[in-house]
């Protein structure tokens, strides 16, 4: 329980770094020596003391109630309290902490190579655990084996695909956050946060953020492929039921719109014009 509260401590501290004081509502006068705000503005804004504020940062306090929480997330502008709640949340802790084997069932897998469209198994650690044609043809990182946060962060002709790569980066680390949850002595996770946060400052800031983004929004995204051009598709995340976190995503183009032509050219060209409607899935699939 206190690696929770720790984390507690981390997260409170990093998210008022990032609330100013304008954001709160508070008037500034004269210098001030901390970013965001102080401990005692975030207890006067969340009705609580400035002492047992204190003690959650410091970890000192083990059972704080939802309310105040959710008081907290209020005055720290956090949208989604979700994530907030889950770090005091009691969960029994695990004997074993080996890497934890991620397997795609079965259907799933022959249903992603059936799909005319590209489509990839994603795990709870970003990594691709099965891929269609179309998918690996978009983009060869999308692939099994791969990782989409190294590929994204480290891989120059990944990240060139995202014009706003910006934005990209920030909602993939929270995304992340997100699927580890509090797991912070998952042997995986210390391997990815410490790989990233020593090749890409662009990591190291924006994990130091405790950012924590549903892994399962929907969103729109253009692309710019090397040999499409720009490209707009729709990407959906849908959780493969049965599996811890295990996710199904896939792109798809808005009928009829130059990004669905572009999208069937591709296919025509990857696939062939018998196999560009469906796929079939290889023998040794994951």
């Amino acid at each position: 329980m206190g690696e929770k509260t720790n984390l507690l401590g981390e997260y409170l501290r990093a998210r008022r770094d990032l609330v100013t004081p304008e954001q709160a509502g508070i008037p500034v006068l004269g210098a001030r020596r901390v970013p965001g705000l102080r401990r005692e503005e975030v207890a006067m804004l969340s009705g609580i003391s400035a002492e047992y504020y204190l003690r959650l940062e410091q970890g000192r306090d083990r059972h704080p109630s939802v309310q105040v929480l959710q008081s907290i997330a209020r005055t720290l502008l956090i949208e989604d309290e979700t994530y907030l709640l889950g770090l005091v949340a009691v969960r029994p802790r695990r004997r074993s902490r080996r890497p934890r084997r991620e397997t795609v069932p079965p259907s799933t897998a022959r249903l992603v190579h059936t799909l005319n469209l590209p489509a990839f198994v994603e795990g709870r650690y970003l990594d691709v655990l099965a891929a269609n044609a179309l998918a690996s043809a978009f983009s060869p990182r999308l692939a099994v084996g791969r990782n989409r946060l190294r590929d994204v962060f480290l891989d120059e002709a990944e990240a060139a695909m995202f014009p706003a790569w910006e934005g990209t980066t920030a909602g993939l680390v929270a995304s992340f956050r997100n699927s580890v949850g509090t797991d912070a002595d998952d042997p995986r996770v210390i391997e990815l946060v410490g790989e990233l946060s020593v090749a890409s400052p662009q990591f190291r800031r924006l994990w130091a953020r405790h950012d924590a983004g549903n892994p399962r929004t929907s969103a729109t995204i253009t692309f710019d492929h090397p040999q499409l051009g720009p490209v707009t598709l729709d990407r959906e995340k849908l959780l493969i039921n049965g599996t811890d976190g295990i996710m199904l995503v896939i792109y798809h183009p808005d009928p009829g719109s130059p990004s669905a032509e572009k999208l069937g050219l591709l296919a025509s060209a990857a696939l062939g014009p018998t196999t560009s409607g469906t796929t079939t899935a290889p023998s040794d699939t994951v």
